[in-house]
């Protein structure tokens, strides 16, 4: 059995060398890159990735769809540019390609997150299970522009290991993602026919502060919990808030 890995890029010049080398077991590697101005496609081929560019960017889900479309292997793994593969997660999925018949055509992994330092394991964070492995023909991803996902297979499971993941090296790296997501999620809600209003924006950035820092246990993660939980709500703020301006103009643009 083959496994193909596929990766969407734009600009992880410092992430995507450390990313395919965690999985250079594989048989496949390819990546589909949005137009990078840095080394990303440079890096990504000198590790013999197969770098297919595109020209436009129609959201994550349609990104991956076309990452997937590339793969030939029999089984997929589809990974961000700032995750890693351990090496026991990475014995545990040779052993599970192997399978001459596999009953289960899907399987979700744990991710363990670092924030500048600190592996959170609260916050909502932790295992945060992602469907990442599966036969390839037996699923596709969700066309989401945002918070895509792999179509849940016939049948799933769970593996033992973890994937670890670097998504913010700093704030700034937060700060940024924050505001880019709430533009996409406030450009999906408008799609959708969603409005608000005052209180719509003061109300969802409340709860989604006491939902990650209190109900998600966030206050055992230290300071970098308390930073997680008020940018979270910063996050929903903002999200309703474009929302609200976007209702009003007619439109997102």
């Amino acid at each position: 059995m083959r496994l193909s890995v596929i990766i969407i890029t734009k600009n992880e010049a410092d992430n995507i060398a450390a990313c395919l080398d965690s999985v250079a077991f594989a048989d496949e590697l390819i990546v589909v890159d949005s137009g990078s101005t840095d080394a990303t496609c440079d890096i990504a081929e000198q590790k013999g990735a197969l770098v297919s560019r595109t020209d436009d960017w129609p959201g994550f889900g349609p990104q991956k769809n076309r990452a997937l479309a590339l793969a030939t292997g029999e089984w997929v793994l589809s990974l961000d540019a700032d995750e890693r593969v351990t090496p026991e997660l990475a014995m545990e999925i040779q052993a599970i390609i192997k399978q001459e018949s596999p009953t289960v055509l899907g399987y979700n992994i744990a991710r363990l997150s670092d924030f500048c330092g600190r592996w959170i394991r609260h916050s909502g964070w932790w295992p945060d299970y992602v469907l990442r492995l599966f036969k390839r023909g037996s699923t596709r991803f969700t066309d989401d522009i945002v918070h895509e996902s792999v179509l849940p297979p016939a049948s799933v499971a769970r593996l033992k290991n973890h994937l670890l993941h670097y998504p913010y090296r700093d704030l700034e790296t937060l700060l940024t993602k924050v505001n880019r997501y709430s533009t996409a999620g406030a450009v999906k809600m408008h799609a959708k026919g969603r409005t608000t209003g005052i209180f719509g924006m003061i109300g969802h950035s409340t709860w989604t502060f006491i939902r990650i820092y209190i109900i998600r246990r966030g206050f055992l993660d230290g300071k970098e919990g308390f930073v997680l939980a008020a940018v979270g709500a910063a996050g929903s703020f903002f999200r309703y808030a474009k929302l609200f301006f976007m209702t009003r103009k007619g439109g997102p643009h």
